[in-house]
């Protein structure tokens, strides 16, 4: 007893457990419960920007050269990628705001991780889709190339994000597991058509 109250006499600024104190009482870091919502809206919001130019990109192709195109056996019907997508993309924003917002010494470069694999996210549609009434087949092979780039850049993330906070990382598996399924299709489709 009379140790602990010398820690907190010798350092009036931490905690019990020897963490700084906040002399605004949201936590060490200081983000309010409104910048805190921001913040996930801000993420949100970006991963909603990259679902709706990849829909972009997809909506006039998917019923054009996509119908008659040579797909995988195990290819889902087309209905199933706009609610998985919706799934990943929300993910994908949470896990990152969860490590925003603990705003830990190696924050900033798992966030720049992020946002390099969803600039390679919203690469591939258009070149899949979007390139291939122009490149042919070309188009699908440079979308396997981009595809493979995303999956190591997503795991990149994953490998950041994880120590940072466990559920942000635990996050992004799903997605992980979704692109390589993907991966598989595209090869599948870059193989025949």
């Amino acid at each position: 007893m009379q140790a602990h109250h010398e820690q907190s006499m010798a350092s009036p600024g931490a905690s019990p457990g020897g963490g700084p104190v906040s002399r605004t009482g949201y936590g060490s870091k200081g983000l309010g419960p409104g910048v805190q919502v921001l913040g996930l809206a801000v993420f949100l919001g970006a991963s909603a920007l990259v679902a709706w130019l990849g829909a972009f990109a997809t909506v006039s192709n998917v019923n054009g050269w996509y119908v008659a195109a040579d797909k995988a056996p195990w290819s889902p019907p087309n209905w199933v990628f706009g609610p998985v997508w919706t799934l990943l993309y929300t993910a994908m924003a949470v896990a990152a705001w969860l490590v925003w917002r603990r705003r830990a010494e190696r924050s900033a470069p798992a966030l720049v991780a992020y946002g390099i694999q969803l600039l390679l996210n919203l690469l591939w549609t258009p070149v899949f889709f979007g390139l291939y009434p122009v490149m042919g087949t070309a188009a699908l092979w440079l979308g396997f190339a981009v595809i493979i780039a995303l999956i190591v850049a997503v795991t990149v993330t994953v490998l950041f994000f994880g120590p940072i906070s466990r559920a942000a990382g635990l996050l992004l598996l799903p997605y992980v597991s979704w692109l390589v399924f993907a991966a598989s299709l595209n090869l599948w489709a870059a193989l025949h058509n």
